[in-house]
């Protein structure tokens, strides 16, 4: 069958339906640096076209007859981490371009993938608006959440996968339950991360101090004091400011004189500019905090007041971090063993997160974020990103930065083939093609990783 791969990427779609046996003839990615990743994994003569909306807008018979619609249209105007601004965002546009893509070629399936928020997002409106416009086209469709982590990959990652057929009961064949029969309970983190990879960049010595300080400050809690399940936000040692009926920005110079800042620093004799830069960034806000925000800033102060004696010392060191997100601490690990490297760290704005050695985190578009393991004190390789994401084999961007951030953007092809061979297989049959799915394993030999 004949699919096209909107908004491309590093060709997770691609990846998968190719090892179905199936021929892309079309595709579109914006970003110049992935369309040329693009052609040296899929071969030079292929043509990626840029800007899907330039294209549907002035020539869209570009688009040639196709079977099957793939497309992991951009996910930031949906997602929890970005302003969620939905189909207001002009990114959020973009959906429209498939559904007029849809409208004019009438592929009889197709696939779609985001961030699982979509399906709440604006109270479900968004989605229930997508819904109506797909059936208005003529198509059946279904939608479930999936994470690699749910078929052995350990990888946290929940993602929406959207599926359509076009006619009346035509997804009468498909089930998510059928691709449910291939979730593992067992995971085998060894299969995916290599022992000491000459590539593996290193943590750099600045970040493994960070993490000495702040494991200064468990060691130095009594065994019967829980380390907090909430995020330790070391700004709050000692401070005193007000954060519920009133908060700083509503406060005069004079009035939030009185009180303490970050780390218990004095307040009075400064300027509100000086005050408020010795305050959390969160504090800084013009609107008062939500409840969530408030719960944290007392569980801190009440936790820093209880264990002072024990944790002061430590403390004075961590305030002398250069930045905030240093300062914070999400511990993620329970009541396990109390050493942080011996688990799967990140450095992220909300701060240190760490996370049981069995799943990573998700990986995001960003190089601030990479997964560190925490034994090795090094960051994850791009090789063992590839296998995060099903896509071994694959050539990535030579920068760095660049590479992780199309592995934060890529869809993961392992769930898009156990999908896909479910969907398409009325078309096997319909073509003679031999299919006892559920008697063997679809998954072709190179997307186990390397043992």
């Amino acid at each position: 069958m004949r699919f096209i791969d909107l908004f491309a990427g590093l060709g997770g779609f691609h990846k998968a339906l190719h090892e179905l046996g199936h021929e892309c003839v079309f595709v579109s990615e914006l970003d110049p640096v992935l369309r040329d990743t693009y052609k040296k994994n899929w071969g030079k003569d292929i043509n990626i076209h840029g800007d899907i909306r330039k294209i549907v807008k002035d020539n869209i018979d570009l688009i040639p007859d196709h079977d099957i619609l793939c497309a992991g249209f951009p996910c930031q105007p949906f997602s929890k981490a970005g302003k969620q601004l939905g189909r207001e965002d002009d990114r959020g546009t973009l959906f429209d371009e498939i559904v007029k893509i849809l409208e004019v070629r009438k592929p009889k399936y197709f696939i779609l993938e985001n961030v699982r928020f979509i399906a709440k997002h604006n109270n479900e409106e968004t989605w229930k608006a997508m819904k109506v416009e797909f059936e208005r086209l003529g198509y059946q469709v279904d939608h479930k959440d999936y994470s690699p982590h749910d078929f052995g990959i350990p990888q946290h990652r929940q993602r929406i996968f959207i599926v359509g057929s076009l006619g009346i009961n035509a997804l009468d064949h498909f089930s998510f339950d059928k691709v449910d029969r291939y979730k593992k309970n067992v995971v085998e983190l060894e299969n995916f991360i290599e022992q000491n990879p000459v590539s593996a960049k290193q943590l750099p010595k600045s970040n493994q101090d960070c993490i000495r300080l702040w494991q200064d400050l468990i060691d130095a809690l009594p065994k019967e004091v829980k380390i907090p399940g909430f995020p330790i936000w070391g700004m709050e040692f000692g401070a005193d400011y007000p954060f519920e009926e009133q908060y700083p920005h509503l406060l005069s110079a004079k009035e939030l004189g009185e009180f303490k800042g970050n780390f218990g620093i004095s307040l009075k004799g400064m300027t509100k500019e000086e005050q408020l830069a010795n305050l959390p960034s969160y504090a800084r806000v013009e609107d008062e905090f939500p409840d969530w925000k408030q719960r944290y800033i007392r569980q801190n102060r009440q936790f820093y007041k209880d264990n002072k004696k024990f944790i002061k010392e430590a403390v004075k060191q961590i305030s002398k971090l250069p930045s905030q997100s240093w300062q914070k601490l999400e511990w993620n690990v329970g009541d396990s063993e109390r050493k942080i490297n011996n688990y799967l760290l990140q450095f992220r704005a909300s701060g240190i997160r760490i996370k049981k050695p069995d799943f990573f985190p998700s990986l995001v578009c960003t190089n601030t974020q990479i997964p560190i393991i925490g034994w090795e004190n090094r960051y994850i390789t791009k090789k063992e990103g590839l296998k995060l994401q099903s896509l071994t084999g694959l050539k990535l961007p030579e920068n760095d930065n660049a590479a992780f951030k199309a592995l934060g953007n890529a869809v993961n092809a392992k769930i898009v083939k156990l999908i896909a061979t479910q969907l398409l297989v009325e078309e096997k049959k319909l073509n003679g093609v031999a299919t006892q799915l559920q008697s063997s394993n679809p998954l072709s030999k190179s997307y186990e990783p390397a043992k």
